[in-house]
């Protein structure tokens, strides 16, 4: 327990410490989230805040990693896909021109690099007993072995996770607080196996560690009302992190979706909600969960505890339940918050044609709109 306890606090430290400058150096090179020069249909700030909170997060992950592990082709590709994210991202926050698109397609780069690094996925729990093994589908080029559904599956998965945790930092301290719970559940898991005598745990058990005290270190200052924004970079490198580690941990690809099961489901009924509304999908509004709960009257920080909260539960879940009950688990908790969200969307809904219907009443009855309505040779 001990080299864990070192892992995360060194992380920690060093996000920490990096924050404050990286706060000045924002400030200093315009990576700044203004509201008035820069508009998102769904941002809700007001204020002026700095963006690239990637760069503390990414200096706390990749000088953990170097100092408490070996440099292998894992580790080495780890880092890397980070230093492409972070680029990415800092080019993001100091630009307008990026496209949701152009951004979606970056985003393959570090996930392909993880999987030529070897992180890939052999097979799925079945949950009607066995796995689902990927190792028949092979292409050989040139001497070099592909796993064309393991590594497919793989790059797609690592994608949509950085996409999912980026759509989840829509309030102050909601994106770092789940990334914790998910990376120390991952953690705790990977322990156990470690106990248990599985030695290829160890790294990705330090690794899951790190990123906790990173996270940790970045949501002190992220914390309602926050002093820096995540941005791209930091969003993407955190997401970047837990499906690799839910890929590289004996492959707990259940347990970081039970986790995240919240941000997860908002993000899939956000994404086909848009292109029912024949909008892009990726196209930023102000109809994800924590904007309805806003309106609704929940406070930033109440629903920042709320995502951390419910996280806290699957994941203790994610940590008892066997392969079977994960997945039950899944699609049972799945469909309810589902529904939850479907039901308050219909509620907003109904209480914007109500108020919209009252408006236009209003209106009609106005003196004022009654006398400009007339004909003018009728008027007094």
């Amino acid at each position: 327990m001990e080299p864990l306890f070192l892992s995360f606090l060194l992380s920690f430290l060093i996000t920490l410490a990096a924050t404050p400058f990286t706060i000045r150096f924002a400030k200093k090179f315009k990576l700044l989230d203004d509201p008035k020069k820069r508009p998102h249909p769904a941002h809700i700030h007001s204020k002026v805040i700095p963006r690239a909170g990637g760069l503390p997060i990414f200096l706390g992950i990749a000088i953990s990693t170097l100092v408490l592990t070996q440099l292998t082709s894992v580790t080495f590709g780890i880092i890397l896909a980070l230093i492409i994210l972070l680029v990415i991202g800092l080019l993001d926050d100091a630009l307008y021109e990026f496209k949701p698109w152009a951004r979606l397609l970056l985003q393959f780069i570090p996930a392909i690099i993880a999987v030529l690094s070897g992180i890939g996925i052999d097979y799925i729990t079945n949950p009607f007993g066995g796995i689902l093994a990927f190792s028949d589908f092979q292409l050989n080029i040139s001497g070099i072995q592909f796993n064309l559904l393991a590594d497919l599956f793989a790059v797609l998965w690592i994608v949509w996770m950085m996409n999912m945790v980026n759509w989840s930092k829509g309030v102050d301290g909601q994106m770092p607080s789940i990334t914790l719970i998910a990376f120390l559940t991952i953690g705790f898991v990977s322990l156990n196996f470690l106990q248990l005598g599985d030695e290829a745990q160890y790294l990705p058990t330090i690794l899951a560690f790190i990123c906790a005290g990173a996270s940790l270190g970045f949501l002190i200052f992220n914390w309602h009302p926050a002093k820096i924004l995540p941005g791209f970079s930091g969003s993407t490198i955190l997401g970047f992190m837990i499906a690799v580690l839910s890929i590289f941990s004996s492959a707990k690809l259940a347990i970081a979706l039970l986790v995240l099961l919240v941000p997860a489901t908002d993000f899939f009924y956000t994404f086909f909600r848009r292109i029912l509304e024949k909008k892009s999908p990726l196209k930023g509004d102000q109809k994800h969960l924590h904007h309805i709960l806003l309106r609704r009257g929940f406070s930033v920080p109440q629903i920042s505890l709320l995502y951390a909260f419910t996280c806290v539960i699957l994941g203790v879940l994610a940590i008892n339940l066997e392969s079977q009950g994960k997945i039950f688990t899944i699609i049972l908790a799945g469909v309810v918050i589902f529904g939850t969200i479907l039901w308050l969307h219909l509620i907003a809904k109904r209480e914007n044609s109500e108020s919209s219907r009252e408006a236009r009443e209003n209106e009609d009855t106005n003196p004022r709109n009654l006398i400009s309505s007339k004909n003018p040779d009728e008027t007094e």
